[in-house]
């Protein structure tokens, strides 16, 4: 009798016995798994010496964040963050210490000249509350889980209705804002501050005729959340071009004209799916917004928002802003 055949046996036999062992390692019922709505509260204080101010309004509670945590592979807890500035970054691993019954991860920093961003957290009774740490600044937060915004009915629309008029009387306009009207276009020169709508929409259809000078960079931020980028990219299709839902959707092609050219977004938002149009040709079809940008208002995805155009980059104008709401 071979004397190898029974230790093959034995491994065989001892390798059958690691698999479910291995198994129980799976994170997939992990209760943090999922997308969350985050509240980051910082103090006039905390503003001043991160170098901060506000663009147009804030919330009064706090700025607003995001993060998504997902499973890769067996056992690591992976994600995404967005918080007051940037597009969604990515977190290589989100750790669990059993021992304090709390989470954390570090994710380095983007547009700010600044230390890498640590967060410390607990999950209880379907909430986060912690904290991060950011350029010695200790921020405070909060989240929730975030609402799947699924429609079980199509949308009946409504009567549509012009934003811009002759005294911009339906926008709520900041001390620094730059934005005026000419000859019946609404103008912004110059970088500063951001134009809120005083009404809060739903679900809509929205069409927009305008124009940018070389090199400027906007963007009109759908519910106040959802960034839809306005910007002289170049022939670029990444998610943060032009056609693009900043930092989550690229568009399918760069369909832009070019800069000092009138150009159209027609864009249809039901629930969390995004189509748009850009001077005809559709760049997003029917995507599912995955959650806020960097810049939103708030981070109450669940409830109706206003627009808000940024003016806090560069030049634009805009000569049609007609929105359609839905009425169911």
């Amino acid at each position: 009798m071979n004397k190898l055949k029974p230790i093959i046996l034995l491994i065989a036999i001892a390798f059958t016995a690691i698999v479910p062992a291995q198994a129980q390692r799976v994170e997939s019922d992990s209760p943090l798994i999922g997308k969350w709505d985050l509240t980051i509260n910082m103090t006039e204080k905390q503003i001043e010496n991160l170098g901060l101010f506000r663009h147009g309004l804030m919330t009064s509670n706090g700025f607003p964040g995001w993060l998504m945590v997902k499973l890769s592979g067996f056992s690591t807890l992976t994600g995404y963050y967005v918080g007051y500035e940037g597009s969604a970054r990515p977190i290589s691993e989100v750790v669990y210490d059993e021992a304090t019954d709390k989470y954390h991860f570090t994710i380095p920093p983007q547009w700010m000249d600044i230390d890498d961003l640590y967060f410390e957290f607990s999950l209880k009774d379907d909430k986060l509350t912690g904290y991060q740490m950011l350029d010695g600044n200790k921020l405070e937060w909060t989240g929730v889980r975030a609402p799947s915004l699924e429609r079980t009915e199509p949308p009946i629309w409504g009567n549509p209705i012009e934003m811009i008029t002759n005294n911009m009387e339906k926008w709520v306009i900041p001390q620094n804002s730059k934005f005026q009207m000419i000859d019946g276009v609404m103008v912004n020169t110059e970088s500063g501050g951001n134009l809120v709508s005083i009404q809060k929409f739903e679900d809509f259809k929205l069409h927009v005729e305008f124009r940018y000078p070389a090199g400027s960079n906007s963007g009109i931020y759908l519910r106040g959340r959802h960034e839809l980028q306005i910007e002289d990219s170049k022939g670029r299709t990444d998610d943060v071009s032009i056609g693009g839902i900043y930092g989550f959707i690229a568009p399918a092609v760069y369909a832009a004209n070019a800069p000092g050219e009138w150009q159209t977004y027609d864009v249809t938002l039901v629930g969390r799916h995004v189509t748009v149009l850009l001077n005809g040709i559709e760049v997003i079809s029917n995507r599912p917004i995955p959650g806020i940008t960097g810049g939103s208002l708030d981070s109450n995805e669940g409830e109706p928002g206003p627009f808000q155009i940024q003016g806090d980059h560069g030049p634009v104008e805009f000569r049609k802003f007609t929105v359609t709401p839905a009425v169911n």
